[in-house]
This record gives C-alpha cells, structure tokens and sequence, in this order.
C-alpha cells in the first residue's frame, strides 16, 4: 500500500493495478476542519460542521483522478444492512452531486453501500471500525463496507459478497478486497462479552484472539478469514496494516479522540 499521503488520502496497491477502479482512504491532513475534527474531515456524522465538511469534500472530488457524481456516504448503526446504488436508488434520492451533506432515508441505518453505476463514489465513515473497499473485475462492480466490532461479528462482508453474488453474479474468485486502517490486535482491549459474543458467532478464537491483561479482538484478520472462506483468493487481499489508535495523528480514532471527532472517508468509484 502507498505511503501516507499527508496532503489527503492513502491509495491501494491492489485497486491501482486495475484501471476501471479507483480506491481511497482519506488522512487527517490538508483540509480546514479544526479541534478533534482536524483537519480534513468529509463526513458530518461525527459532528463537524456542513460547512467545513463541504469544503474538504470537494477538494477532495478535485484531488480523484476522476470527479465523482456523487459521494454516497450512509449514516451507519453497526448493523449488517446494505443499500444498492442503482436506477431506483438515483430514482428515488436523485442526483445530488457533491455539494449536498444532507443524508436520504435510503442510506439511514446503512452499513454497506454497493454499485455497478460509473461515478457514483460509494463510501462508509470509519473512526478505529474496520473498512474494506471490495471490487469485482468481471462484472465491475464495487462495495464500500464498515466492519466495527458488531458488523464484524455479524459477518456483514459475507452478506456483501452474497449480495453482490446474488444481484450481479459476481464471483468471489473475481474479488478484489481492500482492508483499509483501523484498529489493531494489540490497541484493540475488550471485555469478555465481545471475546463470547465472538465465540457464540462461530468465530476461531485461537486465530483472531490474544489475551494479555484482557482480550484483545484482531478485526482484521477475522474479516480477512470471512473473505478466504467466501472464496475471495488471499493474493487478492490486502491489509493496510494501520492502526489507527496508535497512528491518530494521520488518522481519526474515536477512542483518542472521542465520538465528536473527525472520520476516515474510505471511498471506491468505478471510472
């Protein structure tokens, strides 16, 4: 994966071998929000301004190596649900281009956001959660996924790769899947229910648990363990390998810096 771009967004080494796709992960840096929101902040759901949201929003539309149509950014509850951008979807919410910070009922409650459209940037917001940026190169299409703790216990990115299967056919064999900075194994301290609530789903503990003081969660490789098992080659997986509790000065942590603070935007657009 690239080096941090301390003027915006990392890139995925993966996603930039295919020229259809464009994927990203956005830093803390070159924008104009202030406080736990600094400095560029694209999303309001942690509680910035619209003002300062729109501002970094489009620079960075400005930065992408194609102007989006629209940035599709959900307000996310920890669930397993999905919206699909599609004909009804621009139907019922419309275009709205970049300029609107304004969330349609269509994305309420949301967790997962899938598209065969070209320009339309489907995106999740994420804080120490885990994103992964899926795109299939035969049927071109991709997905946007937040993966906390609950949505990965709820093996959200198994119903994605089931959705996408069961709406566009596509193939897991075909998946490119991109897991992008968030919180790491030895940051990531829980209480036993989290360590059961994983246990009770099925879940190899041995392989995604370590107890130290208390036990800790690897989210990453748990997520990476539903895509192999989905099928989904493991030279076809990358792993960011950023923490983002450890790296908060490039990158938002909820847990450094509270719920009203500043999101990653981990966006993937078809060209």
């Amino acid at each position: 994966m690239d080096q941090v771009n301390r003027n915006h967004f990392i890139t995925y080494r993966l996603l930039e071998a295919e020229p259809s796709v464009f994927g990203f992960s956005t830093t803390r840096h070159g924008g104009c929000s202030s406080g736990t929101y600094e400095s560029f902040n694209c999303t309001v759901h942690g509680g910035d301004s619209a003002e300062n949201v729109l501002k970094n929003r489009t620079r960075l539309a400005d930065l992408m190596p194609v102007r989006p149509i629209e940035f599709v950014i959900p307000h996310q509850v920890h669930l397993d649900h999905i919206c699909v951008v599609d004909e009804n979807y621009i139907k019922n919410v419309g275009q709205r281009g970049i300029t609107s910070t304004e969330t349609p009922a269509l994305l309420e409650g949301i967790d997962a956001v899938i598209t065969d459209i070209p320009g339309y940037c489907v995106c999740v917001s994420t804080a120490d959660c885990v994103p992964i940026l899926i795109y299939n190169k035969v049927k071109k299409v991709v997905a946007a996924v937040h993966a906390g703790w609950r949505g990965t216990r709820l093996r959200i990115v198994e119903t994605v790769i089931d959705k996408m299967k069961s709406i566009y056919g596509c193939q897991p064999a075909d998946m490119i899947a991109c897991i992008g900075p968030s919180i790491s194994l030895d940051s990531f301290e829980v209480g036993d229910e989290v360590y059961d609530a994983f246990s009770e789903s099925g879940f190899e503990m041995h392989r995604i648990a370590r107890r130290y003081d208390k036990w800790h969660i690897d989210l990453w490789e748990a997520n990476r363990l539903m895509l192999e098992e989905k099928g989904v080659p493991k030279h076809q997986i990358e792993v960011a390998g950023i923490c983002t509790y450890k790296e908060m000065n490039d990158f938002f942590s909820a847990r450094r810096l509270g719920k009203r603070s500043g999101r990653i935007l981990n966006g993937i657009m078809l060209r």
